[in-house]
């Protein structure tokens, strides 16, 4: 079983991308988000990895933190949530956002993931209620990596996310914003200046 890749970033396809590790290709499947913040081709990077061996072969799934591995076996351990339903919960919901959406019982948040319902998103919430999601976060593991600010709080970059979302901007895109403007104003920002400087970032 492979826990762990380091490597060189060979290709980035839509769901896919190629890890050169000593020049054996690896295919990792990831979410989005993670794929958005893969460094440049060419450029080395660290990814934990969930290993699935089934019929048709064994599947690498790969994730920038353990945190975001952790959270992708807990989706899975849910019934109905296969691979696909947990990177897609994860590309909306990372996992400090996932964990602040269950306990406000947020389950419009869960069901904005690609493949969820209803009926799946209030099962992800009740199971998943009480429990460490993604325990032990890690920093980003290749430089240049953006990963949940760690200088907001969770629910608050959530719902400048979930504002602008309302207003019609991109899931990846908002998230991108928010992410950027949340270092800088720091921890005591409330949410209106939050969405403000995100809107102001759009704009450049």
């Amino acid at each position: 079983m492979i826990g762990r890749l380091r490597g060189v970033v060979a290709d980035v396809e839509e769901e896919e991308a190629v890890i050169d590790v000593g020049g054996v290709g690896y295919v990792v499947r990831c979410g989005s988000r993670t794929l958005q913040r893969l460094p440049p081709l060419g450029e080395e990077v660290t990814l934990d990895i969930d290993s699935q061996t089934r019929e048709d072969g064994t599947r690498l799934y790969g994730f920038l933190s353990k945190a975001e591995r952790q959270a992708f076996l807990q989706l899975q351990a849910i019934q109905g949530v296969g691979p696909k339903a947990a990177l897609s919960v994860l590309d909306v919901l990372p996992p400090p956002e996932l964990a602040s959406a269950v306990a406000r019982d947020d389950k419009a948040a869960v069901s904005r993931a690609n493949g969820v319902g209803a009926k799946l998103a209030v099962r992800i919430v009740t199971e998943l209620k009480g429990k460490p999601i993604g325990a032990g976060l890690s920093m980003p593991l290749h430089a240049g990596a953006v990963d949940a600010p760690v200088s907001a709080a969770p629910s608050l970059t959530g719902e400048a996310v979930a504002a602008l979302l309302g207003l019609g901007v991109a899931e990846p895109i908002a998230r991108r914003a928010v992410e950027a403007v949340a270092g800088r104003l720091g921890p005591e920002a409330a949410l209106p200046a939050l969405i403000k400087a995100a809107l102001q970032e759009l704009g450049r």
